[in-house]
Formats: C-alpha cells, structure tokens, sequence
C-alpha cells in the first residue's frame, strides 16, 4: 500500500514525512497523521482530501503545509481507497522492522492516539456526536486508548515483544476497517442501503 508510485518516489515513506514534519516544525509522527486520518475515515466516511488535510490540522493541532501537506492528502486518498477495497489492503503507516523495537512501539502508541484524535474530530465536524457508537467498534476504541499507552517492558524477551508487537499491529489493521465498515453500515442503514459485514 505504501510503495512508491512511479515518478513520486517514497510518497508515502515513514522516515522521509518525519524530516518534513520537523522541517515545518512539528513534533507529530508519520504514524499518528496517518492514524488521524484512518481516525477520520471511521468516523465521517470518505471526504474530499482537503477536507480531511483541514481536519487533521485541527485534530493534531498542526499547520501542514507545501508538499508535505501534498503528501498526507495523497496518504488519506490511498488509505480511503484501500478500507473499501475487498482485499482489505489496509495497514497502519509504522517504521520499518529494522528499528528498534522501542521506536516501533513508541510509533504504535502514535498511531492509536492519531486515530482516537481523528475519530473525535470527524464526529464533531460531521455534527455527529450524540448518536451511539456500535458495540464493536466501541470496544476497538477502548482498545486503542490502551494501546496508546504502550511502553516496551525492558524485561520481556526480545522475540517475545517482537511477536507481542506482530500481533498488535495486525489487530489494529483489522479494528480499524472494523471501525471504518461499522460507520459505512450506519450511513447505509440511514440512506436504506445495504450494510457492509464487519470483518473477524
């Protein structure tokens, strides 16, 4: 999902969007733009990629601007494309395996605080925050806020927090498009639509 596209060579490449971000001088990680993004996705469905630069900015706090904020628009058009696609090719935007394990985690903790910040933006902005949330998505929430939290414990085995890490990753790709397909359901339960299954 996050190849390079032909003549826009590492678009979507972790550590080049953090030396953009501390150029304009922001302190967010790729990781937690992309969990906003993923965020406002669960929350409002598709919207035009300006919309969704306008409401990471005010989500995260930021002022992203040029090619950066180029960038992120093309990231949020991928990801979109990628929850509503059948292959379910969605996945967190996290450093490479070859990091240390600290730093992926660290970036993991990001991404769920990214999301949770997006979520709470879309419903905002889309005039939607007294309705309810659906069960599942509900508790993928919760889970996110604590994983939020995570911290590697320095005295796990390192093949250990590797495979703890694997796992939690994989679950985040699944609780998200869970999240995502719970919004698109209420939106076509409300239009009379037909429902999209939720993902297991």
């Amino acid at each position: 999902m996050f190849d390079s596209r032909p003549g826009e060579p590492g678009v979507f490449d972790f550590d080049e969007i953090a030396d953009q971000l501390l150029e304009q001088g922001e302190r967010a990680s790729p990781a937690e733009l992309h969990g906003c993004l993923a965020g406002l996705l669960g929350s409002l469905g598709r919207v035009s990629d300006d919309a969704a630069l306008a409401g990471l900015n005010t989500a995260l706090g930021l002022d992203l601007h040029g090619e950066l904020a180029e960038r992120v628009q093309q990231l949020y058009s991928v990801t979109a494309e990628s929850v509503e696609d059948d292959a379910f090719d969605f996945h967190p935007l996290l450093p490479d395996d070859e990091e240390e394990i600290d730093q992926r985690t660290e970036a993991m903790a990001a991404w769920c605080r990214g999301f949770l910040a997006g979520y709470a933006q879309g419903k905002v902005s889309g005039g939607d925050t007294g309705s309810a949330v659906a069960a599942d998505s509900a508790e993928a929430l919760k889970d996110f806020a604590a994983i939020a939290q995570a911290a590697v414990d320095d005295d796990q085995d390192e093949e250990d927090a590797e495979q703890d890490y694997a796992e939690i990753v994989e679950y985040l790709r699944f609780a998200a498009l869970n999240v995502v397909m719970d919004s698109l359901a209420r939106r076509d339960e409300s239009a009379g639509g037909d429902a999209p299954e939720t993902l297991h």
